[in-house]
């Protein structure tokens, strides 16, 4: 059996540049490797439903900013399958059967689902889609006999959750699931990109996201707003690195390419770094090279994504077509299932022959 990409993201709103290094970078960087026979990149409506379920319309408005950002950042129709999760109901039946594979203790547990829950302040009110959102995930990803799974270090526990769902459907009712290899970003700053502000998790609700769709001006604002060491106070202070969000973003953007550009004094980040660590350099300076390097990086994603605006049936048409295609795989599979679990009735000839015999030697 060929390989297998599977990806998405729930539609949020504008996608900012922690989605940018912490998966769309790569996605793109894997779709023209030629490693895969099929690239699968979806749209989780149904999940973003979950804990907007008085809200559709905020969901609705959403994916086409979603699929705007993918295309502008270079993810090919002609090589990925771009789709909308609710546009292919196998998903919704494959949650279904998953669901007595999984107790409720087991999805308790779960690290993501804890802290996704404390975040949204849901305590005992949980709304059980969301509660079971680890299944509804494992039904995506196996949907599509999915071999590879580049996500982000924080959804590591929802990926073991589909192993686990994997394993024990195929211990169950015999070999039929494939189990996903999860593929983690290769930059170890763009694991979890943090907020402007310093704080670990990069939020729309914290607002110290930068997006990228967002105006040069904007871009230059944040970065120059931007969390850096607290101790550094006058320019010959030594200063820390750790937990220094400019450099952490430095880490993430940085190439070669553009100290001769932008910042000629230094031939590499290391330089940068080391007289940083000893004093003498002042923040401004690192920050105003950062804003250098960050414009470089998103211009061209900003540019592909107005000339995709000015068509927007078409992008449309893209995800129709996706998802129509994206279907098709996710019934084969379900076929496979349901005759696995033998509630393929009407399919199964041999089932219907026995039956007929049993009764007529009755």
């Amino acid at each position: 059996m060929g390989k297998t990409m599977l990806t998405g993201d729930r539609p949020t709103g504008r996608l900012h540049v922690g989605h940018y290094v912490g998966s769309l970078r790569r996605r793109v960087e894997l779709q023209e490797s030629g490693g895969f026979d099929d690239i699968f990149i979806m749209i989780a409506d149904a999940q973003a439903l979950t804990d907007n379920a008085d809200n559709p319309e905020k969901v609705r408005q959403n994916i086409i900013e979603v699929a705007l950002d993918y295309l502008a950042c270079g993810l090919d129709p002609e090589k990925s399958t771009l789709f909308i999760q609710s546009q292919v109901p196998e998903l919704c039946e494959l949650s279904f059967y998953y669901m007595n594979l999984v107790t409720v203790s087991r999805l308790q547990r779960n690290p993501t689902v804890k802290s996704e829950i404390q975040m949204r302040n849901f305590e005992a009110s949980i709304p059980v889609g969301f509660f079971t959102y680890p299944i509804s995930q494992a039904a995506d990803i196996t949907a599509f006999q999915a071999t590879t799974v580049p996500v982000g270090e924080d959804q590591l526990p929802m990926l073991e959750q589909t192993k686990e769902i994997v394993r024990k459907f195929n211990s169950v009712y015999g070999d039929t699931l494939v189990e996903p290899e999860i593929l983690l970003p290769d930059n170890q700053a763009c694991m979890r990109l943090p907020g402007i502000d310093g704080k670990a998790k990069m939020s729309k609700s914290l607002n110290n996201c930068i997006y990228l769709s967002e105006e040069p001006e904007e871009i230059k604002q944040k970065v120059f707003s931007m969390f850096t060491d607290p101790t550094h106070i006058r320019i010959e202070d030594p200063g820390k690195l750790e937990g220094n969000t400019v450099f952490t973003y430095l880490d993430a953007f940085c190439r070669p390419e553009y100290f001769p550009e932008f910042l000629p004094d230094y031939t590499s980040l290391d330089e940068l770094k080391s007289h940083y660590k000893r004093g003498g350099l002042g923040d401004m300076k690192v920050k105003r090279f950062l804003n250098a390097v960050l414009q470089a990086e998103l211009e061209p994603i900003r540019k592909r994504r107005k000339e995709y605006q000015k068509d927007i049936p078409y992008v449309y048409e893209i995800l129709r077509k996706g998802s129509e295609k994206a279907e098709k795989r996710a019934a084969e599979t379900l076929q496979n299932v349901k005759a696995a679990m033998k509630i393929n009735y009407f399919d199964d000839a041999e089932l219907i022959s026995s039956q007929a015999e049993r009764f007529q030697n009755q």
